[in-house]
């Protein structure tokens, strides 16, 4: 696909058939993520890959939605502070940043491939951190459901350019 038509295509999916994602489209999204830029190339982020059939209740104890478990996957971003860059100027950690990015390029894969995703930042984190198993030095940052949308996407509503973007100052 064209990349302005991905970007423009791309939408909040909120229902999912219930058929499996292929393989090769998942390693296809995961490799997104591989690719992904990361400050200083740190890579300080793993994504861990849940499949969701036959543990809904489980996983749905981190976002409480019926559709973010409708999809036969759920990913999570997950980074690790101490392998991230932090600018020396004011040792601003660039974890948060390295997570959107990862995010974003898996996103817009999977929306290349045909399949949903949304955005979710809205989870309870000690659930995530329970059923993920993490490690204490791990922090979930961004989930999405995976699988092929089973809705169609709304109008998309946005500023205008001239409202986000400031020439030469404030």
């Amino acid at each position: 696909m064209e990349y302005t038509q991905l970007i423009s295509s791309r939408y909040s999916v909120r229902a999912y058939r219930p058929e499996p994602v292929e393989d090769q489209k998942l390693q296809a999204v995961l490799e997104a993520a591989r690719l992904a830029p990361t400050a200083a190339n740190r890579q300080p982020f793993q994504v861990v890959v849940l499949r969701t059939q036959g543990r809904e209740e489980e996983i749905g104890k981190i976002y409480h939605r019926p559709w973010f478990v409708q999809a036969p996957i759920v990913l999570a971003v997950c980074v690790i502070s101490s392998q991230a860059w932090v600018r020396e100027s004011d040792r601003f950690n660039a974890r948060l940043i390295d997570a959107a990015i990862v995010a974003d390029h898996m996103i817009l894969a999977a929306t290349n491939l045909g399949l949903g995703t949304c955005w979710v930042a809205n989870f309870k984190v000690d659930a995530a951190r329970s059923v993920l198993g993490l490690p204490i030095e791990a922090e979930p940052v961004i989930f999405t459901p995976l699988g092929y949308p089973a809705d169609n996407a709304g109008e998309k509503i946005r500023k205008p350019l001239a409202d986000l973007v400031r020439y030469d100052h404030w």
